[in-house]
């Protein structure tokens, strides 16, 4: 059976020849690409019909934050690898009148987890079916459809019924929609896990007879549960038939999630992690979610150097980023967690004496080892953390930037007997063992153990950036594990410092460095040679990735008031405005 990254890279080799002719390896510029325009509303998500169904939403008078949560309902249906509602994820919502917003609907721990739930008597992390990444036990409790019914109560518009944003998924599911040649070939890529599943098989595989490119996927089971959602509302996947059924599919298969983790499952708005870069405004998210701090922590370390004279794809550039990147994984490492379960200083971290005394242990002519820098220490500073990411603007400016994930491609690649539902492998994310690289390679500490009720800490980054008269200016979000932090903070330094549009920032070459393992990974088409070489020079180790490095959207809005939607070369998707 091939590993999991080799998987990754058979699947991603269709997308490089396709980017190949897109972009320009020179410059980073997107050759022909332009972003799609539109006047009042704006949808771009990793599917058309989802785009579509959000666009929909808004001409009958719902707002941004209606369309999102029609979308990512549609992208449980059109989208399986990602796209859910038996996973979780974030929300970041900028209002017309300039208020801001997170919800945190994180995925969490069953009840009966532990620390060492993931480990066999000899101390050796458990893989494979049992484990953290496939199988039953593999799966936090879903918060997807909590963490939409409360943006919808508090932050919709108030004249889209809950019901109306259910029914174009659920419509979706009963008549089923065509497979386009990825979709169709990604679920035989997967057929190794999926198909030991006997619902996964069935509804994915058909049970050893593939789907094609042009084929009709339907879901009978889904569409049922979207109908039970729909005229229930979300507290039926908690406490209605549809709970019962993940309980008693979870208790047959040696799962933990229980009738009692389910109906005790709550979404949360926290506080958004606030900062500035060069003058303008980012809104991003906070713990569990590390990326809103790793992002302000890098951004705030390359403020005082000319990034734009240093130009996109210069080693100068690259080196002072991974050196950036570098620290701030180490502090993730260290100090991210449930702020719920583990005192996150936030304000420490994002401290500007604390990040300048990071930045200035930078030698700006050689690279730092990863095992020579440490998480940073600090004083008590006073107070003044696979998966799809879409983003919405309504004709008003109200802006909504989500990003919401099952972990793994398929997640678990557990599907609920009579429900449809593909459920997440989200415990991969805690610290199965401390110390210990998770799927993704990433070391985490202590503080992110496993634990009942406790939320797995994520790298998901919706962002919104503002202009320097508060104005809203973009978001961006991505798929892609860890390197989603890296793919929005380059998208950022794109726009503001090299003066690209949001079409070009997304596509433009990316690399990406996580403190562990030591090593920049960086796309194929995007490095040239002398400057592999210059880098290497300096100190620095490099992995290919002949895929990508995460999937990025997001919406420019031109000072015009002209909505500029952006899909990322590197993977599906339309961005669908009016």
């Amino acid at each position: 059976m091939p590993t999991l990254k080799l998987r990754r890279i058979i699947c991603s080799w269709t997308i490089v020849v396709i980017f190949f002719a897109t972009l320009s390896p020179l410059s980073g510029h997107a050759a022909t690409r332009e972003p799609v325009r539109a006047k009042n509303g704006m949808v771009a998500s990793q599917h058309v019909l989802a785009s579509q169904i959000g666009v929909d939403i808004m001409k009958k008078g719902g707002n941004a934050v209606d369309a999102a949560i029609a979308v990512g309902i549609a992208l449980a249906v059109v989208y399986p690898e990602a796209g859910n509602i038996g996973g979780g994820g974030f929300m970041v919502i900028r209002k017309r009148d300039g208020s801001t917003h997170a919800i945190d609907y994180r995925e969490m721990a069953p009840a009966a987890a532990h620390r060492d739930l993931y480990v066999d008597s000899e101390g050796n992390i458990i893989r494979g079916e049992g484990g953290s990444t496939v199988g039953y036990r593999a799966s936090g409790v879903p918060g997807t459809l909590a963490g939409f019914d409360l943006a919808h109560k508090k932050y919709g518009s108030g004249t889209i019924a809950w019901k109306d944003l259910v029914e174009p998924a659920r419509k979706l599911a009963e008549d089923g929609y065509v497979l386009s040649h990825r979709l169709s070939n990604l679920f035989i890529a997967y057929k190794d896990t999926l198909s030991k599943y006997p619902e996964s098989n069935r509804i994915f595989l058909r049970d050893g007879d593939y789907f094609k490119e042009g084929d009709t996927l339907k879901q009978p089971e889904l569409a049922q549960t979207l109908e039970r959602v729909r005229d229930n509302g979300a507290a039926e996947f908690y406490t209605g038939k549809t709970a019962e059924m993940i309980a008693a599919d979870m208790k047959a298969n040696n799962g933990l999630i229980t009738m009692a983790d389910l109906k005790n499952y709550v979404a949360k708005e926290r506080d958004p992690i606030r900062g500035r870069y060069r003058g303008h405004e980012i809104i991003s998210m906070p713990p569990p979610s590390s990326g809103g701090i790793v992002m302000m922590q890098v951004l705030k370390m390359l403020e005082q150097h000319d990034i734009r004279a240093m130009q996109h794809n210069s080693a100068a550039k690259y080196h002072l980023y991974t050196e950036a990147s570098r620290r701030a994984f180490a502090d993730r490492a260290e100090y991210m967690a449930d702020p719920d379960f583990a005192d996150v200083p936030i304000a420490n971290l994002m401290n500007e004496t604390y990040v300048n005394a990071r930045r200035a242990t930078i030698d700006m002519k050689k690279a730092t080892p990863s095992t020579a820098v440490k998480f940073g220490e600090f004083a008590a500073a006073k107070e003044g953390t696979e998966t799809t990411h879409y983003t919405v603007v309504d004709a008003d400016g109200t802006m909504v930037s989500n990003t919401y994930t099952i972990n793994d491609l398929y997640g678990s690649r557990v599907t609920i007997k009579g429900t449809g539902i593909l459920m997440n492998d989200e415990m991969d994310d805690f610290a199965a063992r401390p110390g210990t690289p998770n799927l993704f390679g990433l070391v985490q500490g202590e503080r992110n153990k496993v634990e009942g009720g406790k939320r797995p800490l994520s790298s998901m980054t919706p962002t919104i950036v503002l202009r320097k008269d508060g104005s809203v200016w973009f978001a961006v979000g991505a798929r892609g594990g860890p390197r989603i932090i890296s793919a929005v903070i380059q998208t950022v330094i794109n726009v503001i410092d090299h003066e690209m549009n949001i079409q070009q920032a997304i596509d433009a070459p990316r690399i990406h460095h996580q403190w562990l393992p030591d090593e920049i990974m960086y796309e194929m088409y995007g490095m040239s040679p002398d400057t592999m070489n210059i880098l290497t020079g300096m100190g620095h180790k490099f992995v290919a990735r002949p895929g990508n490095i995460a999937q990025a959207t997001g919406i420019m809005v031109a000072e015009d008031g002209t909505k500029l939607g952006a899909i990322d070369g590197r993977g599906d998707g339309e961005a669908v405005g009016y």
